[in-house]
């Protein structure tokens, strides 16, 4: 009888470990639970860029549709003039699982797209793209968790070959 009893009790261990364990996997991995440290934050940053012209970005993320993306709306300059600030990009964060990389979307007001990947390495964002032919990269630095150096140029084995402008984003509650 102590025999039966305990083989039910495995029985039901086993049950349970299979009907919930990949449950608990699949809400533990998803890729872009990286922006998760950006999330409840507007990220601001004030720069020049390397032609002279001024540089000035609000930033907010929000997870959306069970945290299958991430939305980004950005406020920067809405005119060729940098005189008028309002809300410049809507930009998309979603794991390609074909690809098995974090790709995004920005679209502007311009009327403009530009798209690329996202991955995380040591905390830091490092977002990759074409832009008129040049392989650009947008690196956010971890410094803290409000405080994340900037620097967009173009990056290759491991080091800044250009760099078009370098700042910092720092995060203030919502």
């Amino acid at each position: 009888m102590s025999y039966l009893i305990e083989n039910n009790l495995k029985m039901k261990k086993i049950v349970f470990l299979i009907t919930f364990l990949p449950l608990l996997l699949i809400a533990q991995n998803n890729p872009l639970d990286i922006f998760k440290p950006l999330e409840n934050l507007t990220w601001k940053a004030e720069g020049i860029w390397g032609d002279g012209s001024a540089f000035k970005q609000e930033i907010n993320f929000q997870f959306t549709l069970n945290d299958k993306l991430v939305k980004v709306e950005t406020n920067g300059f809405v005119d060729k003039s940098q005189t008028q600030f309002g809300l410049r990009n809507h930009g998309v964060r979603q794991y390609d699982d074909k690809q098995k990389k974090i790709v995004f979307w920005e679209f502007d007001i311009f009327g403009n797209l530009t798209k690329g990947f996202v991955e995380s390495k040591d905390k830091n964002f490092i977002y990759t793209y074409d832009y008129s032919g040049t392989l650009v990269t947008e690196m956010w630095i971890y410094k803290n968790k409000t405080t994340y150096g900037f620097v967009v140029g173009v990056y290759n084995n491991g080091k800044w070959e250009q760099k078009f402008l370098e700042t910092e984003f720092k995060g203030f509650k919502k």
